[in-house]
């Protein structure tokens, strides 16, 4: 598999991922009124790493860089669980130059065993428009 930066004829994969990703994921939140810019919004500034094999693209991640913070890690519905999201966050972690940080809602059950799986600690709580999050911590080895 191979992770590389976006390119922005990435866009309409990406924002279709984005839309449906957080449609099947996040089924406690009424999302009705997302739409497929909310991608563009999302991750305004940020670095994009984009999951690829045999051409097909697999998910992405979006890093707010100068603060070492994962902000999105998304992999299609039927790539999860093959390790597309595991390759994504090494990729993420190889460019971290200090303590990794984000925020997962405490309802994406998933995400959080995901996390957790990957080294990743709970630091504190919080609440958001979108539920109850947890701020985890990665440091690096």
């Amino acid at each position: 598999m191979k992770i590389r930066p976006w390119q922005e004829s990435d866009r309409p994969f990406l924002r279709t991922l984005f839309l449906h990703s957080r449609r099947a994921n996040w089924t406690w939140l009424d999302g009705s009124d997302w739409k497929l810019e909310d991608f563009d919004a999302t991750t305004l500034g940020e670095v994009i790493w984009v999951a690829e094999e045999n051409g097909q693209r697999k998910g992405f991640a979006a890093v707010h860089v100068r603060e070492n913070f994962l902000h999105s890690l998304f992999v299609d519905p039927q790539y999860q669980g093959q390790g597309v999201g595991s390759a994504l966050l090494q990729k993420v972690h190889a460019e971290f130059t200090g303590t990794g940080a984000l925020k997962c809602l405490t309802r994406n059950e998933n995400a959080l065993a995901f996390y957790r799986h990957h080294n990743w600690h709970v630091e504190a709580e919080g609440i958001s428009p979108q539920g109850d999050y947890l701020l985890m911590h990665y440091r690096l080895p």
